[in-house]
């Protein structure tokens, strides 16, 4: 059987090398693509999320873990398409127009990914109407909105009105986040979820898909 904790293990620590190597071996002993990222990946993640939450891991952390993540899914992506195995849910993410800031929305998007979603990002600065686009075109159940400039803050608002005035706001929940975003102004814009972190954005994510 082959040691997938040494899996675990090089997310946790962001040894990409490692987690490609690691994946690669159970492939090769006979662990289904599934079972990895069930098993292993999602696990590993949620931990790098706690370790976050806890202050024991800061950015520079994250973003070596998500690198990992990432080393793992893209061996695994292809496999997975082929068994037909369906994400716990498809996620439309982007930095809204105006903002090109794109770290924090990087590894949003890492994290979900490694935490089982389908991820569609469209990176930074985009368009109200490129999010509406994504999100018919691929299906998608969830739209993350980030920013962080204070000035670009009203293109989420922007945003959501957009998906409300296509008639396909009921279809999705959108989220937000950012340094400057708030509950209070996510409330306002009429978001269905805040995250003040890339840990909690999984967590909040698989919550909103649920309900």
């Amino acid at each position: 059987m082959p040691d997938l904790e040494k899996l675990k293990q090089a997310l946790i620590e962001g040894d990409w090398k490692a987690a490609a190597a690691a994946t690669q071996a159970a492939l090769a002993d006979g662990v289904a693509p599934l079972t990895i990222v069930t098993g292993h990946l999602v696990p590993a993640m949620d931990e790098v999320g706690r370790l976050f939450e806890c202050e024991e891991y800061f950015v520079p952390e994250m973003l070596l873990s998500a690198r990992a993540m990432k080393a793992s899914m893209d061996i695994l992506r292809p496999l997975l398409a082929e068994t037909g195995v369906e994400p716990i849910g498809r996620v439309v993410i982007g930095t809204v127009k105006g903002d090109l800031h794109d770290i924090g929305k990087n590894l949003v998007a890492a994290m979900l990914e490694g935490g089982g979603f389908e991820v569609i990002d469209l990176g930074a600065d985009v368009a109200p109407e490129l999010f509406i686009e994504a999100a018919a075109t691929r299906n998608a159940n969830l739209v993350a909105l980030s920013a962080l400039l204070t000035v670009t803050m009203p293109s989420m608002k922007t945003t959501i009105d957009a998906f409300l005035a296509a008639g396909l706001r009921e279809k999705v929940k959108i989220m937000v986040g950012g340094a400057p975003v708030t509950q209070q102004y996510a409330d306002s814009i009429g978001a269905d979820g805040y995250s003040d972190s890339a840990g909690s954005a999984v967590a909040l994510a698989r919550k909103l898909v649920a309900a």
